[in-house]
């Protein structure tokens, strides 16, 4: 599983004007079972979405398709972790420690 942290590196307004094409990519990957929730970090200095995928390099280069990556307003910080304890909701993601 990996936490997306995107920091925005240009002015509110710029991120403004990007955010429609931002939104429809997440809601896409949201669709698709990508990504698992996503929303703004408060104060509003980027987001966080939480992701699955086959492994960092796939996750990554997901995220360098986003539209406020493309637009140079934002960057990404990918952390991987191991879900081994999930609420119910989250069950099917539980995830076991290598051996």
């Amino acid at each position: 599983m990996f936490i997306l942290e995107l920091s925005y590196t240009a002015e509110l307004d710029r991120i403004d004007a990007g955010l429609t094409e931002h939104v429809a990519w997440v809601r896409r990957h949201i669709e698709d079972g990508t990504f698992l929730a996503a929303g703004r970090k408060v104060p509003r200095e980027g987001g966080i979405i939480l992701a699955v995928g086959e492994d960092r390099a796939a996750i990554e280069a997901l995220a360098a398709t986003d539209p406020f990556l493309l637009a140079g307003v934002a960057e990404y910080r990918v952390t991987e972790f191991i879900a081994t304890t999930t609420a119910p909701v989250l069950d099917g993601f539980r995830q076991q420690l290598p051996a």
